[in-house]
């Protein structure tokens, strides 16, 4: 029958994602890596022994969906609750409602909808009754677990992650949607390519969209740009407060220090187009300069600078231009760590060695007492020496020389490790 044949059919009240809803789990689609049979959940399902989980994934990937068939494939009781609107009373009722069923054999399977809004008090009244087998657990978080979620809480639980739906899951579900519907979607195969990106990875939402698109007047096909005319254009799932934030800052920072320049504006753009503040991504661009880059070019620090000072006096959009010029120029630059790593060695001498004094003859005296006991006695000024280099012992007298600093064979650095070497040769021959 044809779904939009009649107004009084309840089926065509229901949103389209709702009539598509997978009856059996083998029906859900882009999640075969936890849901085939030699899979965790298709092991626990054949086995009728259901575990406490965790489902861990992006938005319309098949959390709930999940769950509910879950509960039908294992005989449990099905209980869903959201973090957002349930608080420690209304899971204590339900508590007792499952200890109730499980006096007569049935089982419960608690569902916790975006479980990561319980505060820490609320995770732990989950414990006891995960603990004891009076609830099955299974909570959805789009936030990481290992943030979010009591170590507790955790421990009883088996963490799965659900995949993003890629296309062909995103085209599996477009299928379903015009069998239902017993016509083609109006859109040429840009459109509809198009259309599975603007989804994001998110199936619930990629048929919100079909399902609009479907009550346009027939014969009527949408190119790209129609498209997008018509179907208002979706911001990327980007949480600059949680795991996507960190996510992309690290891919950024990596792609610069693997001089992959396209990787890196890449990452540039899917974060200022995410609604990421471009002064943190200035911040760490000016990071990377000194960490990844140093002496190696020493211009690319001025230029970091440059670069966040021309945001700050321009603003957004025009100011991204300056960051992204920043971005090529810290791809393309040779890389150094040299810097990062001498500091830290440095720290690390300086604890190992507590409070030693320098060496007295690089100390100033400006008393006669200070003189009298031998303050800056045997100082040699080094613009007096024939080289400019008097070689002298800089370090503390109870501490062997150290060298941290150690130069790379690229850029700039190449030049001043000439000169470290020439003048460690000098200080041999005056140290004799």
């Amino acid at each position: 029958m044809n779904a939009t044949a009649s107004l009084f059919d309840n089926s065509t009240v229901r949103p389209l994602a709702d009539r598509l809803r997978p009856r059996v789990l083998a029906d859900v689609a882009g999640q075969d890596h936890v849901l085939a049979p030699d899979a965790p959940i298709g092991r626990m399902v054949a086995g009728k022994r259901l575990a406490s989980i965790i489902l861990w994934g992006t938005p319309g990937c098949g959390k709930t969906t999940i769950a509910r068939l879950l509960a039908d494939a294992t005989g449990l009781y099905f209980e869903p609750v959201s973090a957002v609107a349930s608080g420690v009373a209304d899971l204590r009722k339900i508590f007792e409602s499952a200890a109730a069923r499980r006096a007569t054999g049935q089982g419960t399977l608690l569902f916790v909808d975006e479980i990561h809004r319980f505060n820490r008090a609320q995770q732990d009244v989950l414990l006891p009754y995960v603990e004891d087998g009076t609830v099955t657990l299974v909570g959805a978080t789009t936030e990481n677990p290992s943030f979010e979620l009591n170590g507790a809480l955790l421990s009883r639980c088996q963490v799965l992650v659900l995949n993003r739906l890629d296309d062909a899951a995103l085209d599996l579900l477009l299928q379903k949607a015009e069998a239902l519907y017993e016509r083609p979607l109006p859109l040429n195969d840009e459109a509809r390519q198009a259309l599975k990106a603007m989804a994001d990875g998110d199936g619930r939402y990629l048929l919100v969209m079909a399902e609009e698109l479907f009550s346009l007047p027939d014969g009527k096909k949408l190119d790209a740009a129609q498209l997008a005319a018509f179907v208002q254009k979706r911001r990327p799932l980007y949480d600059k407060a949680q795991e996507s934030h960190y996510n992309l800052i690290s891919a950024l920072h990596k792609s610069l220090r693997g001089s992959d320049c396209d990787a890196a504006l890449y990452w540039f753009a899917r974060m200022i187009s995410g609604g990421e503040d471009p002064r943190y991504i200035a911040r760490r661009l000016t990071r990377f300069a000194s960490e990844d880059i140093g002496l190696a070019d020493p211009q690319a620090l001025p230029i970091a600078l440059a670069a966040w000072e021309a945001y700050e006096r321009m603003g957004s959009p025009e100011g991204e231009l300056c960051l992204a010029e920043l971005v090529i120029y810290l791809a393309t630059a040779p890389k150094s760590n040299a810097a990062y790593t001498a500091i830290a060695a440095a720290m690390r001498a300086a604890k190992q060695y507590g409070s030693l004094m320098p060496p007295k003859h690089i100390l100033n005296a400006p008393t006669k007492l200070m003189q009298e006991i031998g303050y800056g006695g045997g100082y040699e000024y080094d613009h007096d020496t024939a080289e400019g280099f008097s070689g002298q012992n800089y370090f503390p007298d109870e501490m062997k020389r150290q060298e941290f600093y150690r130069p790379v064979e690229r850029g700039f650095e190449r030049e001043v490790r000439k000169r470290l070497d020439y003048w460690a040769e000098l200080r041999r021959k005056k140290q004799g």
